[in-house]
């Protein structure tokens, strides 16, 4: 399958990778291929803002919408020293999947911009944030693409994002982006939605093998948003969590960590850095430490071919987006006493809330947290359900089987709608 040359990278070429595999199980023609894999469109913009100092400094930003046959395109916005136009194809490819898995009436977009947001001032994220979105206004919207907060973007660059839109458009468009604070047209239970999923299907997966997670052990790799909801939420129901790390620092405790301590420094001082030294460790090694749970809710390609044999856990519930690489997963494929948890599952509950959110946006009507949970909790079920079912059926891993339904959702719905013109 011949593939543009503008998206390169290890990222997009494991969503690559994955996709190859599961079209060789549905016997997806070779014409076909390229049709359903590569994104519909891809914009690169230049960003320029002045900083405190005085001097002007232009940034690189981007979005990819992978494609427009359910819906509008859906997907987050990051910011971060990472960021080129591959990763960003990758992660809208896998939202594609993850929404069609979920039943979502959407098509995977993703954006970022190549900055570390933790060296700019307040001032200078808003007017970063505000000129990205100034450069969007032709290619999103309500009906078109939705936005929502990634890895260096938060609720406060939602509703900046929500703003400079509205502007535009000369009225209040609250649902032109997800993830917003409550009291600008947000929803209640967005902000912990993914962390509280990645709990959720531990729970269900836990059942599946006959593991109490009361009593059980984990370790977090990556305790931002998702990963420190996972842990608090995980403590809640009896688990042990005795290890955690983030870009800065990784702790070890075989005893238990005080999570609510661990959570209240990051909302102090921005990161685990200088929580203690006696249960200081070393994080690539953190991976591989026994536990019942594992999951990594940080970056890219951390689960490898270097490690996944050394891996001992029973579950590895992927938080994060694409943690495991290809070439692990042909190991892990040959390691059925781990339960794999794939990420176009795991991490659903952000996007499942945020079309809740956008749904509530157009019809001005807002249900309690209480509500958002319990609908969470229903549609995470069915896709848990139908992933165990595939993977059965047809003897695949989990993260095969999951693939599979997303694939065929959208080949089947452009199928359907045929080739314009």
């Amino acid at each position: 399958m011949e593939t543009s040359s503008i998206y390169t990278g290890k990222v997009f070429e494991m969503a690559r990778q994955q996709f190859e595999i599961v079209a060789d199980h549905l016997d997806i023609p070779d014409h076909e291929r390229t049709r359903i894999l590569m994104p519909k469109r891809a914009l690169a913009v230049s960003c320029p803002i002045h900083r405190d100092d005085g001097s002007v400094v232009v940034y690189q930003g981007y979005r990819v919408q992978h494609h427009l046959t359910l819906g509008p395109t859906k997907g987050g916005t990051r910011f971060a020293s990472s960021v080129d136009v591959g990763e960003v194809a990758a992660l809208a490819v896998w939202m594609s999947w993850k929404c069609a898995l979920a039943g979502l009436p959407y098509g995977g977009a993703k954006g970022g911009i190549a900055v570390d947001p933790r060296a700019l001032s307040r001032r200078e994220l808003e007017a970063l944030s505000r000129r990205y979105m100034q450069e969007m206004i032709p290619f999103v919207g309500p009906h078109t693409d939705v936005m929502a907060p990634d890895m260096g973007t938060n609720e406060q660059v939602m509703a900046w994002f929500m703003d400079t839109y509205s502007m535009y458009q000369g009225r209040t468009v609250s649902e032109v982006v997800t993830g917003k604070p409550v009291g600008t047209g947000g929803t209640a239970g967005r902000r912990e939605a993914t962390g509280r999923g990645v709990a959720y299907l531990v729970g269900r997966a836990a059942e599946t093998i006959g593991l109490r997670v009361s009593g059980s052990t984990a370790i977090i790799q990556g305790f931002g948003n998702v990963g420190s909801v996972a842990a608090l939420t995980l403590e809640a129901a009896g688990a042990k969590i005795i290890g955690v790390s983030d870009h800065s620092a990784a702790y070890f405790d075989k005893n238990g960590l005080n999570v609510s301590a661990l959570d209240a420094h990051v909302a102090k001082t921005g990161s685990l850095a200088g929580y203690s030294t006696e249960s200081l460790f070393d994080a690539e090694s953190l991976l591989v430490q026994p536990c019942d749970i594992l999951i990594p809710a940080a970056v890219e390609r951390v689960v490898t071919k270097k490690n996944a044999s050394d891996l001992k856990c029973r579950i590895l519930a992927e938080g994060a987006n694409g943690p495991t690489t290809p070439e692990a997963d042909a190991i892990l494929r040959e390691r059925p006493e781990i339960f794999v948890i794939p990420d176009i599952l795991c991490n659903a509950g952000g996007v499942i809330v945020s079309y809740f959110e956008w749904v509530q946006g157009l019809q001005q009507l807002f249900w309690d947290e209480d509500e958002v949970n319990d609908r969470l909790n229903r549609t995470l079920e069915r896709s848990f359900q139908a992933v165990s079912r595939i993977a059965k059926q047809r003897s695949l891993s989990t993260r095969d089987a999951a693939l599979s339904i997303g694939v065929e959702v959208v080949r089947n719905a452009k199928a359907t709608r045929g080739l314009f013109p």
